[in-house]
């Protein structure tokens, strides 16, 4: 393309400058753009309308996956947070409205659904689009619907007339299907979609694309991948090293390289020099004073971020609390981020979207200093918080009224809040069961969010460096891109009885075989095959290596491995009598008693108070201790039979709590316990004599006996090399072991699927849900319309009529078991409300452990344990109590239950009480409670909806 440039100018200051280069095009170059632009226009007319009615150019990707689309395939669009993959979805919603039909928008969450039910009316109006959530449902007739994925899953299995007439499915964050409760649903939905539909998924970037597009096109048809790793804003990556910021590479090389910048390393590696000297906390105060001189304050790292430009900023910190406490320790910091103009408009806001809480909740909730940083800009964003406070924070740090939001991770999960900055307090998070490192997944979701599109020219990622954080660790998280989507596909029953009453038994185990687990599963058994290769000529090696002239090394060395399973059968079989028996004495325990505590805490002398027999699970008696302590301890403190020591008179309406009781029943145990001895010290010497006696069991086992005389009598044991021998054969026998378990799962993957599937149809059938003829009963029918994670139990509650005859409140308690899951694990056990409500949450409990027992015995596990600790909560609200004393009514580890958590778990009571209003199979009374309870449940804060 030739350049014509100007004459030099006269005088300037400078020789060599010119005029403003002028480009111009020759005649034959503007037609040959112009045909060029005719000839797109002609292949893919409905993406060139769809192109002129954006705000911006469509990057590669989006215009390669939308002309797939337009030209009739499904298509896979892996790309990073940010990069605008929901334009494809978009224009999956226009290639619908255009051509007269429907396009389903699926998201994970209720949020995102929210979000983009209100982003699709902005561009095509509130008559074009609805919205169905378990929350809300809005013109669901619509041509375009935005929807959770499970909606949709339920309307395929009920045939749902809305399905007339859908062409478009948008699967947006597919990636879900790899979350273990809820992953499944993706799966069904794709397996089940009519073949006339085409499927648009937008992916995180994962490294197994081509995988699971190789799926995707065994079950949907053709299917075109696009996968970019592009980000349209950079991210550039920072360590922020007390009051010094760090870039983590030196350059774009060395980022490719995982090279951390040598500067970083340096500095980090003399700080811990000083650390490991004493020369941070020489007051001997541990690692504890000296993270806290190396790490800066959270209100110093704000303002520092405030002074490089870099607001606003997410800053993660994996805990509620810690995000609570954040926001906290800035305010007392007297940090503001705000000007009197923007806190006036906050202010706004907030009044209005609060408008509708009940005003005397507004103090539980913390509202007014919760404003307080709002207006400050600052908040905290969990899930522990109101929903309404939550969308409150969205909204505000959206509109770039808040400039610092201390967050969990559940923030990364697909809202679209982006910010400038993005920082990483700790590398560590609690997963539930344990305290796990970032994989590279989890690091590149969290700081995606670094970026505005059209608003920042570039965006950033700080880790905060402490001692335990190694820079070449940050750098491989930051190195690592993508990172592999796995299914977590499994039946359940609620599954099974949709797909038997659908397309019957043979056709639905063919289709659990095309489910994306069992795609995976096979392709993984190539693998393990040649593993069991490998090892097989392992052991023939070994076995070489063991023979012994004088015999089978390899029987005699059975015969050692007999004993020693033989021992350990014995120490087990001795340890559960012994535990048997300890149970088997706290029952006989009566008040008064004067008892010794082995083991805990409590160790000691103690005074029984109550026996803690006749409620659930193992007694959990109340005692009064030496040093005056009064509570419950657990059964697992007593190690050995427990026989009273003494006794004492307790006063009748003896109250725990007061002092002076406590202080005269702990002087009367003391003289009642004068002459027998240390307690701990005696309980040892018991232990012992039931070791002994354990012992003494072992050494009288006539089949450990044989055992022992026949390897004295093996030829083998009088090798002189015997022990030489043993350790190949030990060597061979662990490889062996390992083998076996690498054929179990070559054996199991391949058609694991369906097989899981025959049993649960096999423990349906046994509990009349299936006919033996494979038809689906009325009960199964009925189960078939209950969508819960303890599906099955539900069903058999509502068949043995459990919880008929429970007022409202009391069936919303009552169920609430089957659905709540606490968040920690606890040794106490909930207690529940005498009378009718308690009897439903007995019989509860009793038809899951019958249930259980079936499930084990035909090697499953689908129904988890029910969990009593949202009984008093939900009881109490239904009721009409107020939010104070219903949250403060489920004190528990962490303190009184977060609104937010309470909001989300009472959500779903209304969700199931929904279900049993419509079940089939459920008495009319019953469902009449169900929706009277439905509408106590719905009050107050939980009449609350973003969509109002």
């Amino acid at each position: 393309m030739p350049l014509i440039t100007g004459p030099k100018i006269p005088g300037s200051a400078s020789p060599g400058v010119s005029r403003s280069l002028v480009v111009m095009t020759s005649p034959a170059e503007r037609y040959e753009q112009a045909r060029r632009r005719a000839d797109e226009t002609a292949r893919f007319p409905a993406l060139t309308d769809f192109t002129e009615s954006q705000p911006f150019d469509l990057d590669d990707f989006q215009r390669e996956s939308c002309e797939s689309l337009e030209r009739g395939s499904g298509v896979l669009v892996c790309a990073p947070t940010g990069a605008g993959k929901t334009v494809v979805g978009e224009f999956a919603v226009f290639l619908a409205l255009r051509q007269g039909r429907k396009c389903f928008y699926t998201t994970p969450i209720k949020a995102l659904s929210n979000q983009k039910y209100n982003d699709l009316v902005q561009v095509h109006g509130a008559a074009k689009v609805g919205l169905l959530t378990g929350d809300n449902a809005i013109n669901g007739d619509a041509p375009v619907v935005v929807m959770t994925t499970e909606v949709l899953r339920n309307m395929l299995y009920a045939g749902s007339p809305a399905l007339r007439g859908l062409s478009y499915v948008v699967m947006d964050e597919v990636h879900y299907l790899a979350d273990r409760f809820r992953g499944a649903v993706w799966e069904e939905v794709i397996i089940h979609l009519p073949e006339s539909v085409t499927l648009v998924s937008l992916s995180a970037t994962v490294s197994n694309a081509e995988e699971f597009a190789d799926w995707l096109v065994t079950v949907r048809g053709e299917t075109e991948v696009v996968v970019s790793e592009h980000r349209p804003v950079p991210l550039w990556q920072h360590m922020l090293v007390g009051k010094r910021m760090f870039d983590l590479f030196h350059d774009q090389e060395a980022a490719q390289m995982h090279e951390v910048h040598p500067e970083l390393l340096r500095h980090t590696r003399e700080l811990h020099r000083r650390l490991s000297w004493g020369e941070t906390d020489r007051r001997g105060a541990g690692g504890r004073n000296a993270r806290r001189r190396v790490v800066p304050a959270r209100a110093d790292t704000v303002e520092r971020l405030d002074r490089e430009g870099l607001l606003p900023a997410i800053l993660f910190i994996f805990s509620r609390a810690g995000c609570d406490a954040a926001v906290q320790q800035c305010m007392s910091a007297g940090l503001r981020l705000t000007g009197p103009e923007e806190r006036a408009e906050i202010r706004a806001v907030v009044e209005e979207r609060i408008r509708d809480i009940p005003g005397e909740d507004l103090q539980v909730l913390g509202y007014w200093e919760w404003l307080d940083g709002l207006e400050r800009g600052l908040a905290a964003h969990h899930a522990g918080m109101l929903p309404a406070f939550k969308e409150v924070v969205e909204e505000l740090f959206v509109r770039g009224l808040v400039k610092a939001v201390f967050a969990t991770e559940t923030l990364a999960l697909g809202i679209n809040m982006p910010a400038r900055c993005v920082v990483l307090e700790r590398l560590v998070k609690y997963n539930g069961e344990a305290h796990v490192d970032l994989t590279p997944g989890e690091y590149t979701q969290l700081t995606g969010r670094a970026g505005r599109r059209g608003i920042d020219v570039e965006g950033h990622a700080v880790v905060v460096w402490a001692p335990e954080v190694d820079p070449r660790h940050v750098a491989g998280l930051a190195s690592t891109r993508t990172y592999p989507l796995k299914s977590s596909f499994r039946p359940s029953y609620n599954m099974a009885v949709n797909l038997v009453g659908s397309v019957g038994s043979a056709a639905a185990r063919e289709l659990l075989e095309s489910s994306f687990a069992q795609f995976q599963a096979d392709r993984s058994v190539v693998g393990v095959a040649r593993q069991v290769q490998r090892n097989t000529e392992a052991m023939a090696q070994y076995d070489r290596s063991a023979t012994c002239h004088l015999g089978d090394f390899g029987e005699y060395f059975g015969l050692r491995i007999a004993i020693a399973d033989r021992e350990k059968a014995l120490a087990r079989q001795g340890a559960a009598q012994q535990r048997a028996a300890a149970l088997d004495s706290l029952h006989r325990l009566r008040v008064g008693d004067v008892v010794r505590v082995p083991t805990g805490r409590r160790a000691g002398f103690a005074v029984i108070l109550d026996p803690g027999v006749g409620g659930f699970g193992e007694p959990r008696p109340m005692v009064l201790t030496e040093d005056r302590w009064a509570g419950r301890i657990p059964a697992t403190d007593f190690s050995a039979v427990v026989e009273p020591v003494g006794r004492v008179r307790v006063p009748k309406h003896f109250n725990h709590r007061s002092p002076q009781a406590r202080r005269d029943l702990a002087a009367s145990m003391r003289a009642a316990t004068a002459g027998a001895g240390p307690a701990r010290l005696t309980d040892r010497g018991g232990r012992g004599r039931a070791r002994g006696k354990a012992g003494r069991g072992a050494a009288d086992d006539e089949q450990l006996l044989d055992l022992r005389n026949r390897m004295r009598r093996h030829p083998c044991h009088g090798c002189g090399d015997r022990e030489e021998h043993a350790r190949w054969a030990e060597r061979r026998w662990r490889l062996a072991k390992e083998t076996d378990g690498l054929r179990t799962r070559v054996a199991s993957r391949t058609g694991s699927l369906a097989r899981t599937f025959d049993r649960v149809c096999a423990l349906l059938t046994a509990r009349g849900y299936l006919s033996g003829s494979g038809e689906v009963t009325d009960a199964g029918r009925m189960l078939a319309r209950i969508w819960t994670e303890s599906d099955l139990l539900v069903a058999e509650c509502l068949r043995q009529k459990v919880w008929d005859g429970l007022a409202p409140a009391e069936l919303a308690a009552a169920v609430s078991v089957v659905l709540y899951e606490s968040r920690r694990e606890s040794d106490d056990r909930a207690s529940v409300p005498h009378g009718p409500l308690g009897e439903a949450v007995t019989a509860t409990l009793g038809m899951w452990a019958k249930l259980e027992a079936d499930e084990s015995e035909r090697g499953l596990s689908l129904t988890r344990e029910p969990d009593l600790g949202f009984v008093w909560p939900m009881y109490r609200w239904a009721r009409g109590e107020s939010l104070a004393k219903v949250l403060a009514s489920a004190h528990g580890l962490e303190g009184d239950m977060p609104a937010g958590d309470f909001v989300r778990w009472a959500r779903q009571v209304i969700d199931l009480l929904g279900q049993l209003a419509e079940a089939s199979g459920a008495a009319p009374a019953l469902r009449e409670s169900a929706r009277q309870a439905m509408s106590a449940v719905r009050r107050g804060v939980l009449a609350y909806t973003s969509m109002a």
